[in-house]
């Protein structure tokens, strides 16, 4: 089997599994209310996983996703208010996409110019981020726009037009990630910088380009929590780690070069599944916390051995020569 192709599998055995098993408990899981509340649910989790999938094609990671969220909710309760209306919502939603480029824009300077890593540099974002919102809004206050909120959540019956969109683009991106030149560069920066340099490829550009997407990305996820929560709220966002766990659990690489953007679309909505079932069983959500974490380390072990076993191998090759000159 196609390496890349196994957690698309595996990911999909275990979003129907869990489907029919929650069914088989409550009949209010297959309910067109909660299908659609889970797919508008999965949309903020599913956009910013997959902008970290493209800070981690090329080796990095980004924290501080989490916290733009945040922050682009507060700004639309300043730039999307109520009493907005037509035209004049555009320069707002802009705000909001200009934050996260502006973001993206910081963190691959920390990371490119000052030569920080990345997840001490996305960290200190994410604290100055935090500090920002609260700053803004000290509490959950500013309603938001329900035109704007509305028009994200509309939907062809229980299927929101917005997550059809999002598969198709995370279907596009695979296509252009595998199958494209500029695809190929982007994964061959994470394999291996050093030597993508010296085929001429600007890495700096790559990796620059690849920090302001996944920024980008997060704050349009911003518009999605949004429209969930629709009020300027700085305590809410909490998809950083999560993110990465999607994207992981998706066929990202930790080390780089490797990832897909269908993949990572499956685990996130597998992660919010776990989250939306819960209730059904009347089981405390640190269950889902805990599920997380165990799915983490299985993927990363799952994936990772036909290399943990090569290693062994090759090991044991160094080893028993060695072994047989020392009894000699």
């Amino acid at each position: 089997m196609n390496r890349r192709r196994l957690p698309l599998l595996l990911l999909g055995v275990l979003i129907v599994a869990l489907g029919i098993y929650a069914d088989a408990h409550s009949s209010t899981f297959l309910s067109k209310q909660n299908l659609n509340n889970l797919l508008l649910q999965s949309m903020p989790l599913i956009i910013v996983s997959m902008g970290q999938a493209v800070a981690l094609l090329v080796g990095g990671f980004d924290v501080s996703v989490a916290a733009l969220m945040t922050m682009c909710v507060v700004t639309a309760s300043f730039t999307l208010t109520p009493t907005t209306s037509g035209l004049a919502l555009v320069p707002g939603c802009l705000a909001l996409i200009g934050l996260g480029v502006a973001t993206g824009l910081f963190n691959a300077f920390l990371i490119r110019g000052l030569r920080l890593p990345s997840i001490v540099a996305t960290l200190g974002t994410l604290s100055i981020l935090q500090g920002a919102a609260l700053w803004l809004r000290s509490y959950p206050q500013g309603a938001i726009n329900t035109d704007v909120t509305s028009a994200l959540v509309k939907g062809f019956g229980w299927v929101p037009i917005g997550f059809v969109v999002v598969v198709a683009f995370a279907v596009l991106a695979d296509l252009w990630l595998y199958r494209t030149r500029t695809g190929l560069g982007l994964r061959s920066v994470g394999l291996d910088e050093r030597s993508s340099r010296r085929l001429g490829m600007s890495t700096g550009l790559v990796i620059v380009g690849a920090f302001v997407m996944c920024s980008v990305l997060a704050s349009v996820g911003g518009f999605y929590l949004a429209a969930e929560v629709q009020v300027g709220s700085p305590i809410i966002g909490n998809q950083a780690l999560e993110s990465i766990a999607a994207a992981v659990l998706g066929g990202a690489s930790l080390a780089g070069g490797k990832g897909s953007f269908l993949g990572t679309l499956l685990a996130a909505f597998f992660l919010t599944e776990i989250d939306n079932v819960l209730p059904f069983f009347q089981q405390p959500t640190e269950y889902a916390e805990m599920a997380i974490g165990a799915l983490i380390l299985l993927a990363l072990l799952l994936y990772q051995s036909p290399e943990l076993v090569e290693r062994y191998r090759g090991r044991r090759r160094t080893v028993e020569p060695a072994t047989a000159e020392a009894a000699v």
